[in-house]
């Protein structure tokens, strides 16, 4: 069956995003045309100067300027101080304590020691809170808890049991080693 579609998805994302800024250009140019419309509707009632009017108008066109490139600026300032409180008083945001370990499961940034670090960017990624062995290694909590082996072994006589002994070392051997290799 032929495929009927002359673009692939991610098309359609990039054209919906350039409509998005289309948007804000015609936002903006309705913006500048209202200021020139008022500007020189001022000038012609109040008798103000041609020198008066420009004046204006590149006094609104630097507003308009200024208010878009500090507009990220002014988003960062806020994102930092939010982060900031939420940080020292988690109870203020959305600060998802992750103690007993848990999911991250879309990308998420986190402080390190020298930088920032991320995690889920990939999928869905443990937290599994640490602790320190009696050799002083690391391993995840709650893991490496006793573990039993039980061996039921059925024979008609002692001559019978003695001739498995081998076998049963052997399993007792790959039991061992499995659990080694699992911590």
């Amino acid at each position: 069956m032929a495929d009927n579609t002359l673009f692939p998805d991610s098309f359609s994302t990039e054209l919906g995003g350039v409509s998005a800024q289309l948007g804000e250009i015609n936002s903006l140019a309705n913006g500048v045309a209202r200021t020139i419309t008022t500007a020189f509707k001022a000038a012609a009632s109040d008798g103000k100067s041609l020198n008066n009017v420009l004046g204006d108008i590149v006094t609104s066109f630097s507003s308009l300027a200024l208010k878009a490139a500090l507009q990220p600026v002014g988003q960062l300032i806020a994102g930092f101080v939010n982060n900031l409180f939420t940080g020292a008083t988690p109870s203020l945001g959305g600060v998802q304590a992750f103690a007993k370990g848990g999911v991250i499961s879309s990308p998420t940034y986190f402080p390190l020691g020298g930088g920032t670090g991320l995690a889920g960017e990939a999928g869905p990624e443990a937290i599994m809170p640490l602790v320190r062995g009696s050799d002083g290694s690391l391993g995840v909590a709650g893991g490496g808890g006793a573990v039993t082996v039980n061996f039921n072994v059925t024979a008609p006589d002692a001559k019978s049991f003695a001739a498995s002994e081998a076998e049963l070392s052997a399993m007792l051997l790959r039991a061992v080693r499995r659990g080694t290799r699992a911590s």
